[in-house]
């Protein structure tokens, strides 16, 4: 009876432990996050903004994400989502910005509004973006984010990392920049042709098909004959074996 009570007891304490373990975890789940998180300085790249809906009962009816000002990205363009419509809000910055190659910009895209579609309790949708240039000068770019849902309420993604580094309530979406790997990665890069193969060698190529061929050939010559050899060594075995027998 006493292991039985703490056989009991045991799995009390687990099943609590696991239960906070999961209601710590699952409110990270359902935030607002750019996928892929991370992208490299001066390039082009794609991301997603994952957009899930934390409600039981509402549904998510518009995602508004701010692009940054400090930092202006030159070209943005967006990949249509079934079922939801789309809006570039263009502007001029709060106060002109020095671009890294010098130039001087002025305006910018500020937002971007998606609406007319549903996110339903339980699932999640995915808001795709083709951006680039990126910045050079910095290790991140923050997206701050609203969600509206159809009851009216407005969940603002716009949370800064608290002091000790750990995140906010809701943690605004970051898209975090590393340095370049290669020229591999720039989008204005031209690529080599790859050179087409000289006519030496493409003969050396023959040559060495042909000697491939010829090879192959041989060889199918000596196994055959090895067969046929052996074929004969055992008819005369076979023959001698018979005369014996009628002797």
């Amino acid at each position: 009876m006493a292991f039985n009570a703490a056989l009991r007891r045991a799995g009390a304490v687990t099943a609590g432990a696991l239960a906070i373990t999961l209601g710590l975890a699952l409110p990270a789940l359902a935030h607002v996050t750019i996928n892929p998180g991370t992208a490299e300085q001066g390039g082009w790249t794609k991301v997603a903004f994952r957009v899930p809906n934390e409600r039981d009962t509402e549904s998510t009816t518009q995602v508004e994400v701010d692009f940054p000002t400090d930092h202006p990205l030159p070209f943005v363009s967006v990949r249509p989502v079934p079922g939801w419509d789309v809006k570039l809000t263009q502007g001029k910055l709060p106060k002109p910005i020095v671009s890294d190659d010098g130039d001087k910009v002025t305006e910018s895209v500020l937002k971007i509004t998606w609406s007319g579609g549903k996110i339903e309790p339980g699932q999640f949708q995915e808001f795709e973006v083709s951006v680039g240039p990126l910045p050079k000068n910095v290790d991140q770019l923050a997206f701050p984010t609203t969600q509206k849902y159809s009851n009216g309420e407005v969940v603002k993604w716009a949370d800064a990392p608290k002091a000790d580094g750990s995140e906010g309530e809701h943690p605004v979406p970051v898209l975090k920049l590393v340095a370049a790997s290669g020229d591999a990665g720039d989008h204005h890069s031209t690529g080599a042709l790859t050179p087409a193969p000289s006519v030496a060698a493409a003969k050396d190529d023959d040559h060495a098909s042909a000697a491939s061929e010829s090879g192959a050939d041989s060889t199918a010559r000596v196994i055959g004959g090895a067969g046929i050899a052996v074929g004969l060594i055992g008819t005369a075995v076979g023959v001698m074996g018979l005369r014996r027998s009628r002797r």
